[in-house]
């Protein structure tokens, strides 16, 4: 006697609630890439090798400067994708209240701010660089490198900017002896200059300067090794045309 086998069939519904798909997951069919979004991909990593300390929002703003039709979402999709996330930066604890800021630019000229940065070249010698912005349009002013940046420097400074600048009507700093010598002090009174100093610890106050001094340190000072003064002038002047000519800033709306 022949053993006869009975192939049993079951219905598409059933099958998926077995397995615990859905109907749709188990009809799914990739669709092949368009050459655009091939296009998109290939455009987003060569951006992201250039500017390798930017996220997808400045990404996206210079795609859209270009003249691509490309939403944030998308290009956020495939920045995931791409595994292109940039390491977040460990926020520093603020102590103290935090409040508004003293005296907020209401125009282009009415409030500059300035402070130092440190670094050093790779044979271990120290580079400060003193930093100026326009807090209105938040605009890079100035970049002064050198190995000891003193009061002399800082005139010469105040000098040149009100030369082809004009004079703003407040500098807002701390109270670092630089910014408080009586050189500094009668040169800013001489062109009617009022100052702002701020607390003394509480950098929270003087924000714009911070923030900038924070993407020059994270953009420029940490990718580059400086071989002398003179190098570390070049580059740093380089970054801070880019920082206002190309760079989208978040607090202008990437633009």
């Amino acid at each position: 006697m022949k053993e006869v086998s009975k192939r049993k069939t079951h219905s598409e519904r059933r099958a998926c609630r077995v397995v615990g798909v859905s109907r749709s997951t188990a009809r799914y069919e990739p669709v092949p890439e368009s050459e655009a979004n091939r296009e998109l991909r290939r455009r987003m990593k060569e951006l992201a090798g250039k500017r390798k300390r930017f996220g997808y929002r400045r990404i996206h703003a210079i795609l859209v400067r270009e003249g691509r039709r490309v939403n944030r979402k998308r290009v956020h999709r495939l920045w995931k994708k791409e595994g292109l996330q940039v390491p977040r930066k460990r926020r520093r604890r603020r102590r103290g209240p935090k409040g508004e800021v003293v005296r907020k630019a209401l125009y282009k000229d009415h409030v500059w701010s300035w402070d130092f940065v440190e670094d050093g070249t790779e044979r271990g010698g120290k580079i400060r660089f003193l930093t100026m912005v326009d807090e209105y349009t938040r605009e890079s002013l100035m970049i002064r490198a050198g190995r000891s940046l003193g009061a002399e420097e800082v005139v010469e400074v105040l000098e040149w900017l009100f030369l082809t600048r004009g004079v703003p009507g407040y500098i807002r700093s701390d109270n670092g002896s630089e910014f408080i010598a009586k050189k500094v002090q009668r040169r800013l009174e001489e062109n009617g200059v009022r100052t702002i100093y701020i607390e003394p610890g509480s950098p929270w106050e003087n924000p714009f300067i911070e923030s900038f001094n924070g993407s020059f340190r994270d953009e420029c000072l940490n990718m580059c090794v400086f071989g002398s003064v003179e190098e570390a002038q070049e580059i740093a002047e380089a970054w801070r045309k880019d920082y206002n000519e190309e760079r989208p800033h978040s607090s202008l709306g990437y633009f």
